[in-house]
């Protein structure tokens, strides 16, 4: 740990920030007086702001020229950021298409976004988005990603003209985070997506073939006498509603209610305190849930606000696994497995998540540009509670815990960048806590061409029943920019490695070595306007004991056509048997896999039109003597009725004809192997997923959204083998009764409303069934029957109202003033 620290202090010493000089610039004007924001455009102060009017065309064809005009002027006051656009196109060719906040990529509809990298670090930024339709979105950005989730409170407005649009926009300081300065330099970028041709115009020219986009923005200079507002901002929420589950006996009836709220504090200029106090979870996504045949942990999406926005400084390491917080119970299926094995027991609660008391994030950045982030959440401890015999029992299933997480980040020269990284698990009765240690740096050169990234990691348990520590370890080097571009890599993952107590890791007891190359043409050609092809290697080696693994060779090539339909062709091949240590599920233990290849293909069709198609499908074959096959197929539709409407569907079929893996194990302990011998099957697996989703939205700012999705498994065995320690297998009779069926069935419909900027109306309908339904394989053969069979099941239906209310401190304090002011929705 102490190596790490010194490591982190020395680098911080040896570099400072390089400034990348700027392709263009602009100096807004400072005005006395607010701006309506309306679209008009008719204040008296816009005329006095010069106009941004160059634009560089980045996409389809770099380098070229527009093919409307557009003009945008930047003011700003003591209180906010004021942006007027005026964007030439023919009325009759304006796409409008009506969508959900944030959602605006492949959507039929214009959209103006403006970016500000407010420490001019080159490496991040907060983008701010406007649709022709009047839909806001907004994000931010760390490197090459870009955090959606994250949402400010600012105002917007477009209105469509005789020749064209146009919009106003007004950015509060307290929406945004910079150094406190009596001159300010920001970076910044304006662009604007034609949508009708398929045209993305930016004002400082983004060379597809360079790596980064921040390191190419422009600058917004002299920004003078700006004072960083009291940031301080109130979300109370108040939620309620029903729950009717389906039990043996018929139905139980939950009522829902809650009540808390969320805490924006800015500390200073730079740092915001974010908490959130009797959080309420209940109206996201349901999971994608399906049977999962492999030896290692399913990774599910985080849909919680909390921990998706806002997190780009604690996701810097790979180490924060935000599902672990509010988890199931670590003995949840321990208490399961003791009623089904002792009748005596039954079951009165045994609760399936983990209750979070509260969670607390500090963020921000440094004038020296040093990002800081903290981190705390405590869970409350679970119980079961149990009849055993006529009493009441209880059985801890989770004790109270406390996650933490400390970042701090250094942006340097050259867009490089050194992290630190420290998350510490602790429970209470210490049966098992974890701290893990991440240093992870990366250097460009000057020129943008080559990169040099090195990453270590220590990860260390302890507690009254496990002690053990580990580490992992990579490093990548390459070609980042131009037509050709490639790496080399090597990373080790020790047998006792282990980050996932707030982390995630599949598996770890790995040694990989890899290369790569990719030739990319980024400018229309005779056929495309996009075209690449790559290729990958890697060969993997077990860390402990040192023995060889696998091989694995992939081809990729992408086509982006000139009717914007595009296709990837890719293939993976691993020549002769292999070695696979984890799918036995016993250490030490080998299962000889056989050599396969694979072909696949992917693409879609224009996405501005009311059809929409996108597919995806491939072909597997083995080098066993069976000449197993694997077959997958998807293809979904969109249609898009009008502005307001539209309907999706997917549907996905995979089938692997020969599939090995683990079943079960021997109850008798031979002589000759000296374990309980893994039991693999040779069987048949079959799943399809239906996803049907539809969205109608009623202004820019009022939604109705809904989801089906059904997921089927059916497992057919063949054969099952006895798996000796080498490797190879010998037949054994037949088992019956390991054939299953698995089913999810969930329908998620949300409305929701923004009755005044920053607060939302949210009503939910969440069905599934009330179980795992297990249907006869034998007699259940058809997708059609399964389906029919889900409707016909007994479902939960829960049913909440959830309303959430922005509260500003200066404009409470504005009114506590003047009570003619009053709040308005």
């Amino acid at each position: 740990m102490q190596f790490f620290y010194f490591l982190f202090f020395v680098l911080v010493n040896a570099f400072a920030i390089a400034k990348i000089n700027a392709q263009v610039t602009y100096q807004p004007t400072s005005i006395n007086s607010a701006i309506k924001i309306d679209a008009v455009l008719e204040e008296q102060i816009w005329n006095s702001v010069p106009a941004i009017t160059t634009f560089t065309e980045v996409f389809p064809t770099f380098g070229a020229a527009p093919k409307e005009k557009t003009s945008v002027k930047i003011a700003y006051d003591n209180t906010a950021i004021y942006i007027s656009a005026i964007l030439t196109q023919s009325p009759k060719s304006m796409r409008k298409q009506l969508t959900q906040r944030d959602v605006i990529g492949m959507q039929d509809t214009e959209n103006f976004s403006i970016s500000f990298d407010t420490y001019q670090d080159r490496q991040n930024g907060f983008r701010f988005s406007v649709t022709a339709a009047g839909v806001q979105g907004d994000g931010k950005l760390t490197g090459t990603d870009f955090d959606a989730a994250w949402d400010a409170v600012w105002q917007s407005a477009v209105q469509t003209t005789a020749t064209g649009w146009q919009l106003e926009i007004k950015i509060p300081y307290n929406a945004i985070r910079f150094a406190k300065k009596p001159v300010q330099n920001w970076g910044m970028q304006i662009s604007r997506y034609l949508r009708a041709i398929n045209s993305n115009i930016t004002w400082s020219p983004e060379d597809p073939n360079k790596n980064g986009s921040l390191n190419q923005w422009g600058d917004l200079v002299n920004i003078k006498n700006l004072v960083p507002p009291i940031r301080l901002s109130f979300l109370p929420y108040l939620s309620g509603g029903v729950r009717v589950s389906p039990t043996s006996n018929g139905t139980t009836t939950e009522y829902l209610k809650s009540g808390g709220m969320d805490v924006k504090y800015g500390i200073n200029e730079s740092f915001t305190l974010d908490m959130t106090l009797i959080p309420d979870f209940a109206q996201v996504q349901s999971d994608n849930v399906f049977l999962n045949l492999t030896p290692f942990e399913v990774k599910f999406n985080d849909f919680r606000p909390f921990f998706t926005e806002g997190t780009e400084l604690f996701n810097k390491a790979g180490l924060f696994y935000s599902r672990r917080i509010g988890d199931e119970p670590n003995g949840t299926a321990g208490v399961l497995n003791l009623a089904a094995n002792n009748p005596n027991y039954i079951i009165k609660k045994n609760p399936g998540i983990t209750r979070l008391i509260n969670a607390t994030k500090l963020s921000g950045r440094t004038k020296g540009n040093l990002g800081i982030g903290l981190f705390n959440a405590v869970t409350a401890p679970m119980y079961a509670k149990l009849t055993h015999n006529d009493n009441d029992t209880s059985i801890l299933t989770e004790p109270l815990t406390n996650y933490n997480i400390a970042v701090f980040d250094l942006a340097l020269k050259n867009r490089s960048s050194v992290t630190l990284t420290n998350t510490n698990v602790t429970r209470k009765g210490n049966t098992r806590n974890a701290n893990v240690t991440a240093a992870n740096t990366s250097f460009f050169d000057k020129k943008n061409n080559y990169v040099l990234m090195v990453n270590a990691i220590y990860s260390n348990i302890y507690g009254t029943q496990y002690k053990y520590n580990g580490y992992s370890a990579n490093i990548t080097t390459g070609k980042v920019s131009g037509l050709w571009q490639y790496n080399v890599n090597a990373a080790v993952e020790s047998d006792t490695y282990d980050p996932n107590d707030l982390g995630f890791l599949q598996n770890n007891n790995s040694i990989v070595y890899g290369a790569s190359t990719s030739y990319n043409i980024n400018q229309p050609t005779k056929y495309f306007l996009r075209h690449s092809y790559g290729i990958n290697i890697n060969n993997t080696y077990l860390y402990n004991p040192r023995v060889w693994s696998n091989v694995e060779l992939q081809a990729f090539s992408f086509f982006l056509f000139k009717n914007f339909w595009d296709l990837s062709l890719f293939t993976e091949v691993k020549p002769g048997r292999y070695n696979d240590y984890f799918e036995a599920r016993t250490p030490g233990v080998n299962l000889k896999r056989y050599g396969y290849a694979y072909l696949g293909a992917e693409g879609s069709t224009d996405s501005r039109k009311k059809w929409f198609v996108n597919y995806n499908g491939g072909y597997g074959v083995t080098t066993s003597v069976q000449g197993d096959g694997y077959i997958e197929g998807e293809l979904g539709a969109r249609y898009r009725f009008s502005n307001r409407l539209q309907l999706g569907t997917s549907f996905k079929n995979t089938t692997d004809l020969g599939q090995w893996g683990y079943s079960t194990r021997s109850s008798i302990s031979t002589l000759v192997t000296g374990y309980n011998d893994p039991i693999i099957a040779y069987r048949k697996t079959s799943v399809s997923n239906l996803i049907v989703n539809g969205q109608y939205s009623f202004t820019p700012r009022m939604n109705a959204t809904i989801r089906l999705r059904h997921n089927y498994t059916k497992v057919y065995n063949k054969a099952f083998y006895n798996l000796q320690k080498e490797g190879n297998f010998t037949p054994i009779a037949f088992i019956e009764g390991r054939n299953r069926t698995f089913n999810v069935f969930n329908i998620d419909a949300f409305y929701t409303w923004d009755f005044k900027w920053g607060s939302r109306l949210t009503l939910a309908w969440k069905n599934a069934l009330g179980g795992n339904v297990q249907l006869d394989p034998y007699t259940v053969t058809k997708y059609g029957q399964n389906l029919a069979a889900m409707f016909t099941s007994p479902h939960s239906n829960e049913l909440s109202i959830k309303v959430v209310y922005f509260l500003d401190y200066l404009d409470i304090n504005r009114n506590a003033k003047n009570p003619a002011n009053n709040l308005k929705l």
